[in-house]
């Protein structure tokens, strides 16, 4: 549903926004991608989002983020861009609202082994 300014219609759902196409993404967000959201994702793979791009322009009801893809353990393995279908999207964590310790949102990088011979 659109307003006359071409404006998608917000809601709030449990507390967060959305809009009539899905969920509004916010950084800190662990979100689930299966081919819900897009064929490319046969095997889903659960996301952190750094940020929706809204300066590339779209489909209706489409998306490109900035995130990290995190591995088993949940730590980063990956920064990707995706291009995602909204109402695809599988929310799994929510950042905090609080403006915390915003470290707490930094990617975790896996230590390198060396082996000495």
């Amino acid at each position: 549903m659109s307003d006359e300014d071409g404006e998608e219609a917000r809601e709030v759902e449990a507390g967060r926004a959305t809009t009539t196409a899905g969920p509004v993404l916010r950084a800190g967000d662990v979100i689930r991608l299966t081919t819900a959201a897009s064929v490319q994702f046969m095997k889903p793979i659960v996301v952190r989002v750094i940020r929706e791009l809204p300066n590339r322009h779209t489909y209706d009801g489409w998306l490109w983020l900035d995130a990290y893809e995190l591995g088993k353990k949940g730590e980063a393995v990956a920064r990707r861009e995706l291009f995602v279908m909204r109402a695809g999207v599988q929310v799994q964590v929510q950042a905090p609202r609080s403006s915390g310790d915003a470290r707490s949102l930094a990617p975790i990088r896996p230590v390198k082994t060396v082996e000495v011979v």
